[in-house]
C-alpha cells in the first residue's frame, strides 16, 4: 500500500439535548459540552452556520476551546443553497465569510454546501457556482471585503445587524510575525436529488476539485461512491432509519473498508461508479472526513468512536 491520507470520524454537530446524560455525563454544564466532544473525536461538522450566519467572536471561541489538530467542517448558509439556490449566490457567499468563518484559523476544515432534495441538476448553474467559491483563506478574506457596506451590506450576524469586526483578520490564523497566514479551502457538495446521478456530474465537480459528498440516508438520496477531489467526504445519516438508527459492526465494517480505500488514494471493492475512473489521489494518499449524523437516539458518538477504532 502507498501513502495514506488523514481520516478523521466525528460527528454532525454536537449540541443534542438527546445526548445529556447519555454521552454526556449528568450535570455536565451545556457549555462544557464541545470540550467533552473534542476529546473524543477528530472532527465536528459546524451545523448552527448554516441556519444563520454566526459572529467572530462564536469562531474564536470554538477554535480556542479544542485541542491542537482539531478541525471543523462548516456547513454553509442556506442562503447561498436553498434560498438563492445557487444561482445570483455571490453576496451571500461574501456576507457568509464576512461573518468570521475564517477565524477558526487553523481549526478550519472543508466547508459542506448542502443542496435541497428540490434542487434539480443543472450543470450551468452549479458550475457558475463551483467558480465562485474561494480556494484559499486569503481569496475568502478578499470576497468578504468586497462586500458593499452600509444598509444591507456588512457581515449580518446571527442577530441580523452587522458586525464592525467580521472582516478583520482571524488572529488565530496569523504566523509570529502577525501576518494572516493563507491556507488551502476545501469545498464539499452534498446532493440530494436523483437527476444528479450521472456521470455529468462527476466530470463538472472534478473539473471543479470540489468534492462529491458520499451520504448513506436509508435510502432517502442518492448514495454516490465517485470521488472528484483531493480529498473526501461522507455523512452518515442512518440507516435503515434516518436520523435514528445506529450502524452494527457489520455497516461499520463496511464502511471503514470504504474509507481505507479512499485514504490509500484507490476505489472500494465493489463499488458502483458514475464516471469511472477515479482520478489520481494526491501524492500523500486522500484525506478522508466522515461524520455520523444519526444524531437523534444519540447513536452518533458511539458510532463514530466505534469506526474510528476501526480505522486507528
Amino acid at each position: 500500500m502507498g501513502s495514506v491520507g488523514h481520516v478523521r470520524v466525528g460527528t454532525s454537530g454536537w449540541t443534542y439535548p438527546e445526548w445529556r446524560g447519555v454521552f454526556y455525563p449528568p450535570g455536565l454544564p451545556r457549555g462544557a459540552e464541545l470540550e467533552h466532544a473534542a476529546a473524543r473525536v477528530a472532527t465536528l461538522e459546524l451545523n448552527a452556520s448554516f441556519y444563520a450566519l454566526q459572529r467572530p467572536g462564536s469562531y474564536l471561541s470554538w477554535s480556542r476551546r479544542t485541542p491542537p489538530g482539531f478541525c471543523f467542517s462548516v456547513k454553509g448558509w442556506r442562503a447561498v443553497t436553498h434560498e438563492r439556490r445557487l444561482a445570483g449566490a455571490r453576496q451571500a457567499l461574501a456576507a457568509f465569510f464576512a461573518s468570521g468563518v475564517l477565524h477558526l484559523g487553523d481549526r478550519l476544515g472543508p466547508v459542506l454546501w448542502q443542496l435541497p432534495p428540490s434542487l434539480r441538476f443543472e450543470p450551468e448553474r452549479l458550475a457558475a457556482f463551483c467558480a465562485l467559491l474561494p480556494r484559499t483563506t486569503t481569496a475568502a478574506a478578499e470576497l468578504a471585503a468586497s462586500l458593499p457596506a452600509g444598509p444591507g451590506g456588512g457581515a449580518a450576524t446571527a442577530g441580523g445587524a452587522p458586525d464592525s469586526g467580521a472582516q478583520s483578520a482571524p488572529d488565530d490564523g496569523a504566523d509570529g510575525a502577525g501576518a494572516p497566514v493563507e491556507r488551502p479551502l476545501r469545498h464539499a457538495l452534498e446532493v440530494r436529488h436523483p437527476s444528479h446521478a450521472r456521470a455529468e456530474l462527476v466530470e463538472l465537480l472534478r473539473a471543479h476539485d470540489v468534492a462529491l459528498v458520499t451520504a448513506d440516508s436509508a435510502g432517502r438520496w442518492p448514495l454516490l461512491l465517485d470521488q472528484t477531489a483531493g480529498f473526501s467526504y461522507v455523512r452518515l445519516h442512518g440507516s435503515p432509519e434516518l436520523y435514528v438508527s445506529g450502524y452494527d459492526d457489520a455497516a461499520l465494517d463496511a464502511w471503514a473498508l470504504r474509507v481505507r480505500a479512499w485514504a490509500a488514494g484507490g476505489t472500494p471493492p465493489g463499488a458502483r461508479l458514475l464516471a469511472p475512473p477515479d482520478p489520481p489521489a494526491p501524492p500523500g494518499g486522500r484525506d478522508v472526513f466522515v461524520y455520523l449524523d444519526n444524531t437523534a437516539a444519540a447513536r452518533a458518538p458511539f458510532d463514530a468512536a466505534a469506526l474510528a477504532q476501526r480505522l486507528a
